[in-house]
């Protein structure tokens, strides 16, 4: 089994709703079991303008699942939910679910990149990921704690 992290947003419909239901999704996936998730965060978006506020969560994974089977089954899960893949990057979605880290695992190619490289950069992504990862190391960038206490949380806060 190898540990995986995963990032969910959302800023469409109901969102705190979606990623409720990503996170029973995940904890239904074939080859895996969830061992975490962290509580709901607001953020501020980022890309084009006019967007609602994102609902952030993250969920740790242990998967016999190979990284790119895990990634085939997160764009799955996002369809199920409504996602469709039309529009612009950084653009209001139904749901995104991101691999974040998938164990020692570095790699990059057209389709997938390990750890995800937007990882180390992202408040709403290492807050949560430290509430239920904090002592992991992510190869090439740190331990998620030291990580997370080295962002701003502007534009971040518990969702209510």
């Amino acid at each position: 089994m190898t540990l995986a992290a995963i990032g969910l947003g959302a800023n469409l419909g109901d969102p705190a709703v979606q990623i409720e239901q990503a996170i029973l999704h995940l904890a239904g996936m074939t080859l895996s079991t969830l061992l975490a998730r962290s509580r709901l965060y607001r953020s501020a978006p980022i890309g084009p303008a006019g967007q609602p506020d994102y609902c952030n969560a993250a969920a740790l994974l242990e998967t016999d699942l190979a990284p790119r089977q895990l990634l085939t089954a997160l764009q799955g899960i996002e369809t199920a939910c409504g996602r469709q893949r039309a529009g612009p990057r950084w653009g209001a979605r139904v749901l995104d679910l991101d691999l974040l880290f998938f164990g020692n695992v570095v790699c990059t190619d057209e389709h997938l990149t390990l750890p995800h490289p937007e990882l180390a950069r992202r408040n709403f992504v290492l807050t949560p990921l430290a509430e239920i990862a904090s002592a992991v190391s992510i190869p090439g960038l740190g331990v998620v704690a030291d990580l997370a206490a080295a962002l701003p949380q502007d534009g971040l806060c518990l969702w209510q």
